[in-house]
């Protein structure tokens, strides 16, 4: 089990998600905007969303404190960009 968090259009949220294996930055970004399309992400439903709404996003990986997979959908940030 990992949490992904997506952070879109001004809101952010947690969802808990199935992985039986790493998957590609990619299959992240698909799997967003399904969630997202879904209404599966309470606030983030966006039924017409584009399929590549999050190409520009980053994605980062952390473990928490018990080993726990968090993954982090969000947009680049202007600030330390060269």
């Amino acid at each position: 089990m990992a949490t992904l968090n997506i952070t879109f259009d001004g809101h952010s949220a947690d969802v808990p998600v199935e992985l039986e294996r790493h998957i590609s930055d990619g299959d992240v970004r698909r799997i967003a905007v399904e969630l997202v399309r879904s209404g599966g992400i309470p606030g983030l439903h966006r039924f017409h969303l584009n399929e590549d709404a999050f190409q520009h996003y980053v994605v980062d990986r952390f473990r928490g404190a018990h080993g726990e997979e968090r993954i982090y959908l969000r947009p680049k940030v202007p600030f330390g960009a060269c």
